[in-house]
């Protein structure tokens, strides 16, 4: 049996087919790579190959009926093939026997750059090819952390992701994305560098979450830790002392290790992702300096070329509490992203994806409107409960009546928050005044900032009023 005689026999039994990135890592599992072979060869993550791998072999294994793995799926299908009578066997497989598509054909990066097409810009470009409700439980996604590239459940917000992708292309650009928690800035920010990747630039994602917290006790120690985990990423050498210099500065000699280091060094332009840039808000002595500091690479841009090859995205909750010089700030430059909720429509689009027949139509957004008031449209909760309700844990009449309350589907996530506020009373104290009060209140600068960083708040001007009925409810009665 050849791959192709493999993929007929897989159309038999599977009703959507492979998807494009499950085809690639099924043709290359046929010829015995690894994961990370398949990965290096087309442009994806390791770990991300490795997961929608998983996902496939538990695909085959519910089609088939038995266990399906990356070791023994050839000879399941060799099975197969000769247990199923197929009478049209010849005929079939003229018909599927097509050219190989050209995203398998173009296994080298160089090639994909050139050509401007890639497996992973497929996975964006194809959202809409992937809206089939999802029938089968199994496979509905426990929502945490960010939506995987290939992910079925991942709800675009146009015109948001068209504008990334046009804006990363220019030289020089800054993308600032602002949101609250959990509200898809980290989800965002991975499709912005999959697609600045089929360009053929480089990418780079620090996340300040991430950082021990010894390297917030100087700004040296942070640009250090900064410029070292470029590199790194870069595959470059870590040559921190050749440009360091005490005398001229940290910032300074910051600067020059990426312009006359890395800068020159790389062949490409090089997107730098900056992700939880909002945690180095909470060190003042170093925000004042970093902050002006990117916002002065972006303006270099304008003047000198070598600068023109950095692309910057910033991902923060809120901006700076800090007082920051206008124009020394990088929170008024550049593409402005802010986040929005998800509306009516992109809610029901998300529980027809779970497979909810009773979210269609008319009468289904009536129901999703009861959701939506509950939750206010937040991306997080919004899948929790979709999930929940494709799982059929719990029919929503009753996931409305325990939302707000212990034995509710967002207890664990309440609690957390809960947690956070009886670990800083100050910031209890005004989240109780703002759910208390029948209208909106005005707070201090610096617990406006935090609560709107942990989406407990939303501010309007000065005045803060809670993000949903949800937190209303449940902080009302846990705070008093």
């Amino acid at each position: 049996m050849n791959i192709e005689e493999a993929l007929v026999i897989l159309d038999t039994f599977l009703e959507h087919g492979l998807s494009d990135v499950q085809e690639i890592i099924f043709r290359k599992a046929w010829e015995g790579q690894t994961y990370p072979d398949i990965a290096e060869s087309c442009g994806y993550d390791a770990n991300y190959i490795k997961d929608v791998g998983s996902k496939l072999w538990k695909l085959l294994s519910q089609a088939f009926g038995e266990e399906v793995t990356k070791s023994n799926f050839r000879s399941v299908l060799r099975r197969r093939g000769l247990q199923r009578a197929l009478p049209t066997q010849n005929s079939v497989l003229s018909e599927k026997l097509q050219p190989v598509p050209a995203v398998l054909r173009q296994s080298q990066p160089t090639n994909r750059a050139k050509d401007g097409i890639s497996a992973s810009s497929l996975v964006i470009e194809k959202q809409d090819e992937r809206k089939t409700p999802v029938s089968n439980p199994d496979f509905l996604e426990n929502p945490g952390g960010s939506v995987p590239l290939n992910s079925f459940f991942y709800i675009e917000r146009p015109p948001i992701e068209e504008r990334t992708y046009t804006e990363i292309n220019k030289p020089g650009s800054l993308i600032r994305i602002k949101a609250p928690s959990k509200m898809g800035k980290t989800s965002l920010m991975h499709r912005i560098l999959t697609h600045a990747k089929q360009t053929g630039v480089h990418t780079v994602q620090i996340g300040l979450q991430r950082a021990d917290s010894q390297v917030f006790t100087s700004l040296e120690k942070f640009l250090r830790w900064f410029c070292a985990n470029v590199s790194r990423q870069l595959n470059l050498e870590i040559r921190l002392d050749d440009y360091w210099d005490e005398d001229i500065g940290s910032k300074v000699s910051c600067t020059l290790y990426l312009q006359e280091y890395l800068l020159e060094k790389i062949d490409a332009p090089v997107v730098l992702a900056l992700d939880e840039v909002n945690r180095i808000f909470e060190y003042p002595e170093i925000s004042k300096d970093f902050l002006p500091l990117l916002r002065s690479w972006y303006e270099d841009a304008s003047e000198l070329e070598i600068w023109q090859k950095l692309r910057l995205v910033v991902v923060h909750a809120t901006e700076a509490y800090i007082p920051l010089d206008i124009n020394q700030s990088p929170f008024n430059v550049g593409l402005p992203i802010k986040l929005s909720e998800f509306s009516l429509e992109q809610m029901q689009d998300l529980a027809v994806r779970h497979g909810l027949d009773w979210a269609k139509g008319e009468k289904g957004l009536e129901k999703l409107a009861l959701l939506r008031a509950m939750i206010g449209g937040h991306p997080y909760l919004a899948r929790l409960a979709l999930y929940n309700l494709g799982n059929q844990t719990v029919t929503l009449e009753q996931l409305l009546q325990e939302a707000p309350t212990i034995a509710g589907i967002y207890s664990n996530y309440l609690r957390h928050h809960l947690a956070n506020l009886q670990e800083h009373p100050e910031l209890a104290i005004a989240l109780k005044r703002v759910v208390t009060s029948p209208t909106s209140v005005q707070l201090e600068a610096i617990a406006a900032y935090k609560l709107e960083s942990m989406g407990l708040i939303k501010l309007e001007g000065n005045q803060a009023m809670p993000s949903c009925e949800l937190y209303q409810l449940y902080f009302r009665e846990q705070l008093t």
